[in-house]
């Protein structure tokens, strides 16, 4: 995920930065946040590398907001464009190319924080990742590499996508907290969790992954189990 922050004024950009960074860190998501002093400068990285989200201030020296924003949509229709104003009075221009929020200065936490939802509700969703110390030193873990993960004497053993397992000290609750809410995650009974979205199929009492290997499902989850892989099924249906 890239985001731009177009902005000619210094002490602006570093203030919306620190704005997405705490809303972002809150949202356990990963970004690429660049600052650009002027409309052609960013007009040149976009070039280079499209961005998912452009924030253009409108009232910049040479090229403005507008003007930056309808030289992008020569050939970029995709990027979520966010105007950073003191003023609506561009609505209409705005809407010419497709703009999908003013942001009013002085803006709070709390506006960036609904802009933040907004625009996650129209992007596909970011994988999450958590940080662990491993065996292997300090390590970020996309969410969706985690194949299933166990917990044997204080240890838990993180089997991956990349046919690596990876141990981590902590109690077991402490490891799921973070994946309870996922729907991708199920808690197939004491110390063990799988990542339904490398499920390929429920036989029997187990869970067959994508590795071929059976993850067991207490007796007492079972129902419970199918009912979430049937659900987490549909839902990947309707999301194709």
């Amino acid at each position: 995920m890239r985001i731009a922050i177009v902005d000619d004024l210094a002490d602006e950009r570093v203030l919306l930065r620190q704005r997405l960074e705490h809303q972002l860190a809150r949202r356990n998501v990963q970004a690429d946040l660049l600052e650009y002093e002027s409309g052609e400068a960013f007009l040149t990285a976009a070039q280079d590398e499209p961005f998912t989200v452009a924030f253009l201030d409108i009232y910049m020296a040479g090229a403005n907001g507008i003007e930056t924003a309808r030289a992008l949509r020569q050939h970029n229709t995709d990027c979520l464009l966010i105007f950073t104003t003191t003023s609506t009075d561009h609505a209409l221009e705005g809407f010419q190319v497709r703009a999908m929020q003013y942001l009013v200065k002085p803006f709070t936490e709390d506006d960036i924080a609904q802009l933040m939802d907004e625009i996650f509700a129209r992007l596909p969703q970011p994988d999450k990742y958590m940080a662990l110390k491993t065996s292997e030193g300090e390590l970020r873990l996309a969410y969706k590499n985690i194949l299933y993960a166990e917990h044997f004497a204080h240890v838990i053993y993180i089997h991956t996508t990349a046919g690596k397992t990876l141990t981590t000290r902590q109690p077991f609750k402490t490891f799921i907290e973070p994946l309870k809410d996922d729907p991708r995650f199920f808690v197939c009974g004491r110390g063990v969790i799988v990542n339904l979205e490398h499920a390929a199929d429920l036989d029997g009492a187990a869970f067959r992954m994508a590795d071929g290997s059976n993850v067991g499902i207490s007796q007492d989850l079972l129902k419970s189990a199918r009912q979430a892989f049937m659900e987490f099924l549909l839902q990947r249906g309707t999301d194709v």
